[in-house]
């Protein structure tokens, strides 16, 4: 009678030690799988979400028209920190952000087996990708025409590189200074700002009488501001649509990758292209759903 009162207190013991395995597993960090997924997406006039829910496949053709089938709840933001912030805080959530934008606050996650890096956007390995761009309509006045030799000089083209960004082509003439004098007017996208503040500080720094003007609005906010010509450059991080591109002139600042990120305590290292669709769209809505 002692002896299998021993082997049950031992047969005990080992399904307590394997179960408090599973709940460690599962609970790693604080993170519990089955917590339902906090969807977190950038507002319509973004143009990180116009390129990044197109290349997903979350926007689809239904016949003539384009419907965006991001999951009804999701939190929808107007600028990167904004969603940088959102998935800081909480444990259960995923985003998406500019690559050059990607820092310690949050884990970006490979997408496929293939990390967000420069090397691998370069090189096609990571798809997630998409330009940044600047418009502008008809002549360009002289300062304008100045300051965009200087962001795809070596200079400007350096600076690209310097934050992460892919450089649009490689840029082999050096920048001299105008001596011009002026402002500039810029409106757009908040991805692209600080690729664009960078360029402004270095350019003015050659060009001291040259002010800039900046609105940080969204990329559909500043192609509209370039076509009706209340500002002198469009800042956009999607491409243009048809309509758009046979009003605007097309300058290729930078190729830009865009990261999936979720919060430092998250398990999750990788996702599948796949299962981030199906978060975005609503088919998997824990993360214990995810494979």
């Amino acid at each position: 009678m002692i002896k299998n009162k021993k082997v049950l207190f031992v047969v005990s013991v080992m399904i307590l030690l394997v179960l408090a395995g599973c709940s460690k597993e599962k609970t790693s960090s604080g993170f519990s799988s089955d917590k339902e997924i906090t969807v977190v997406a950038r507002d319509a006039a973004s143009g990180t979400r116009g390129a990044f829910h197109e290349i997903m496949g979350i926007i689809k053709k239904q016949g003539e028209t384009q419907v965006d089938n991001l999951v009804v709840g999701a939190i929808e933001f107007d600028g990167t920190d904004k969603v940088i912030t959102a998935v800081e805080g909480d444990k259960y959530a995923i985003g998406y952000i500019s690559l050059g934008s990607v820092s310690e606050r949050t884990k970006a996650v490979a997408v496929d087996g293939v990390k967000p890096t420069v090397e691998n956007v370069k090189s096609g390995a990571y798809s997630v990708s998409r330009p940044f761009l600047l418009v502008t309509k008809g002549s360009e006045n002289n300062l304008v025409k100045d300051f965009m030799k200087f962001a795809e000089s070596a200079q400007g083209q350096k600076i690209v590189n310097d934050m992460k960004y892919i450089a649009s082509a490689e840029a082999s003439s050096e920048y001299t200074s105008s001596g011009m004098s002026g402002t500039i007017k810029v409106a757009g996208s908040t991805s692209v700002t600080p690729l664009m503040e960078k360029l402004q500080e270095a350019y003015q720094q050659l060009n001291p009488d040259v002010k800039f003007e900046m609105q940080s609005n969204g990329s559909s906010q500043g192609i509209k501001a370039a076509i009706d010509g209340s500002y002198d450059i469009g800042m956009s991080s999607r491409e243009l649509k048809d309509e758009e591109a046979k009003q605007l002139n097309k300058h290729i600042l930078a190729i830009d990758g865009i990261a999936v990120i979720v919060n430092n305590d998250n398990t999750f290292d990788g996702l599948s292209g796949s299962d981030i669709t199906k978060i975005y769209t609503g088919e998997i809505t824990k993360w214990s759903e995810v494979k």
